[in-house]
Parts: structure tokens; C-alpha cells; sequence
């Protein structure tokens, strides 16, 4: 789940300079770490939205939790397609 959501952050932010594995998972995604910006959230959060059916509130703390690392985002999307199943 984590390669797939790493494949889908340099596919959705168009992060051609980067590689799956040049992402650590637990590697923070804003202001330090990969330095994304609120843009690229939203960006991000309409991928996961179309690929995997997510919806999540732009402005919660809960959605920052989730956008934390890609670790998060694999743990909130793999609990969320159990809950679907």
C-alpha cells in the first residue's frame, strides 16, 4: 500500500524527479520532509478521493493526522477500503 500511494503522490503532483524509493515512508510530507504545500494537499487529496473513494474535510486535524507521512495515508486508506469491504 505504501508504494502504491508513493506512485500515486509523483504521479498526482507531477514529481517526476523522484522515485518511489527516494520517498521513506515515515518522511514527513509538508513544510519539512518532501515540502509540500497546502495546493499539493488538495491535489493529493482529490487522487485519493477518485483512485480509492476517500473524502475527507480540507481543514481537520484528523485529515492532517492522515497526511502526516505516507505511512498515515496507507494506514487511513487500508482502513478505509476494510471498513468498504
Amino acid at each position: 500500500m505504501e508504494q502504491e500511494i508513493k506512485e500515486l503522490l509523483i504521479s498526482a503532483l507531477q514529481l517526476e524527479d523522484l522515485k518511489p524509493d527516494d520517498i521513506d515512508a515515515e518522511q514527513a510530507l509538508f513544510v519539512e520532509g518532501l515540502g509540500l504545500d497546502s495546493i499539493d494537499a488538495l491535489e493529493l487529496g482529490l487522487a485519493l478521493q477518485k483512485r480509492y473513494g476517500l473524502s475527507m474535510a480540507a481543514d481537520s486535524a484528523e485529515t492532517r493526522k492522515h497526511f502526516a507521512s505516507i505511512r498515515a495515508l496507507a494506514q487511513f486508506v487500508a482502513s478505509h477500503r476494510k471498513i468498504a469491504a
